[in-house]
């Protein structure tokens, strides 16, 4: 199943894509985005936290990966058994084309695309007419009406796109049996948090609720820099922070 949406998620669109994936992940269903951050970064860390498999399809080439802050989280995709996929020789540097074209390939390799959060003008609903237009499912996540990242969904709901809420409505539409026991057990919903040592301990409290640079975190806890970063891709995977545009990272509540 592809997941897609727009880049300047809500924090409600992070955490609604990373439930989803992770209770696809539990029935063995494969998760499929375009590693962009917001949305497409949400559902990619929670498959990979979740011990499934993920294909990441990206609008450049494999040696100018972009966005280059979700490096290490194409590492971790790579490591967990998925696949980083283009089709563009590996020095070719994205465009306003190629992200475009990489849309194509998101859908092609599903059987349905979900879009979560995306506003009217997005990309993700070109993703989303390709899949119609191949035959594949389209679903759609509702939202607020006084929301700009609703209306995109809003308007595939009027066009017949399915109206879903949660994993359970995508495996219904694309006809995949699971006990419902299976859902509320996956691990998106009762995995429990692992205890941490006092050094990721002081980069949470460093971190906060506001959103912060790996700078002004090395700066704060007095840690190296390598080890911020790496400590900060563990958090991620655990649910715990979110990468943010700008080389950012946001706490998790």
């Amino acid at each position: 199943v592809a997941i897609v949406g727009t880049r300047r998620a809500t924090e409600s669109g992070r955490r609604i894509a990373a439930r989803i994936a992770a209770d696809l992940v539990a029935v063995g269903t494969s998760v499929i985005s375009g590693l962009a951050v917001g949305i497409d970064g949400a559902a990619h860390a929670a498959t990979v936290r979740a011990h499934g498999s993920t294909v990441a399809v990206i609008g450049s080439g494999h040696g100018d990966l972009h966005p280059r802050a979700h490096a290490r989280l194409a590492a971790s995709i790579i490591a967990a058994g998925g696949a980083i996929v283009s089709e563009l020789a590996p020095d070719v540097a994205p465009s306003h084309g190629t992200f475009p074209r990489r849309n194509r390939i998101i859908s092609g390799l599903a059987l349905g695309t979900l879009v979560v959060e995306a506003a009217r003008h997005s990309g993700s609903l070109i993703t989303a007419r390709l899949a119609a237009e191949s035959g594949r499912e389209v679903f759609a996540i509702p939202g607020s009406i006084h929301s700009p990242l609703s209306r995109g969904c809003h308007q595939l709901i009027r066009d017949g796109a399915k109206l879903v809420e949660e994993a359970a409505d995508v495996l219904a539409e694309l006809r995949i049996s699971v006990p419902k026991e299976t859902l509320t057990s996956a691990p998106g919903h009762l995995q429990q948090q692992p205890v941490l040592d006092k050094e990721y301990e002081m980069l949470l409290d460093a971190l906060g609720f506001e959103p912060a640079t790996i700078d002004f975190l090395v700066a704060r806890t007095r840690l190296a820099p390598e080890s911020v970063a790496s400590m900060l891709l563990i958090l991620e995977l655990q649910g715990r922070v979110a990468a943010l545009p700008g080389g950012r990272y946001g706490r998790l509540p």
